[in-house]
Order: C-alpha cells, then structure tokens, then sequence
C-alpha cells in the first residue's frame, strides 16, 4: 500500500461513467415500470452508493477514505442505461477508484434486476471523466 501520509488533506473529487447497453424490450421495461424486480433504477443507484463506500473492501491496496459525498446518475437512453457518479473526500489520495466502482456495482446491479428480460446486457465504456485536488491537480477527459 502506498505511504500517503505525507500528502496534504484537501477536498478531491472525481466523477466516473459507465454504459449499460440494454434490448429495446428492456428500455420499454425500465420506463414502463414493469421490471419484474422492482424499480431498477433506485435500487442500481443505492448500490452504486454503497460500492464507493466499500471500495476499500473490494480492491486490494485501496486506502478507506472519508467519503464526504456521493452521487449515483442512471438516466435511461434508447441504448440502455447512462451511469454517472462523482465521489467526494477530504483525504490524502484521490477517489477515482471509487467513482469507478460505484458506476461498475451500480451497472451490476442493473444487470441483475433486468436479467430477467435481457441476457446480453453488457457493461460498456466504464472511464474516469473527471478528478480534482490534490498534488496533481485537476484532470478532465477530453
């Protein structure tokens, strides 16, 4: 694991994506409210929440932070479900990691309330888009 104490506190932010390509059945589904599971939508968020706050738990070598915010995005597209999250903390490293498993737990879980309409939904195009603080400074993707 590597020795962050030497690095200042600050404010860090990063926000991540990620792209759950779904059937035209399953969109149908997801703005009807007839996903046989319940509202996929509420619950892939309140995963999403719950992976960046575990993040530490599931990657080997990821620091627990103190997670000062979190938002989980899910807008439904013709091609399935847009994830967004962005992950806030004052700490010593960044929350990349976290952003990312939030988008990723956040994708699983849609596939899981939806695999009973749609087998080849696919997780796609999982990316940080954006990170802020810290001694590296602000980074977009452009």
């Amino acid at each position: 694991m590597v020795d962050v104490s030497d690095k200042d506190v600050t404010v860090r932010r990063a926000t991540a994506e990620a792209t759950v390509l779904l059937s035209a059945e399953c969109v149908a589904a997801l703005r009807g409210g007839s996903v046989p599971k319940g509202d996929a939508l509420a619950v892939a968020r309140i995963a999403g929440i719950t992976g960046a706050k575990r993040t530490p738990d599931l990657i080997p070598l990821c620091h627990p932070l103190p997670i000062t915010g979190v938002e989980v995005d899910l807008k439904v597209t013709e091609a399935g479900v847009h994830i967004a999250a962005t992950v806030r903390t004052t700490g010593r490293t960044g929350v990349e990691m976290e952003a990312l498993t939030a988008v990723t737990v956040a994708g699983l879980t849609m596939i899981d309330m939806i695999k009973a309409i749609d087998k080849t939904a696919t997780i796609t195009d999982v990316r940080v888009l954006a990170k802020s603080g810290g001694r590296s400074g602000d980074w977009s993707r452009s």
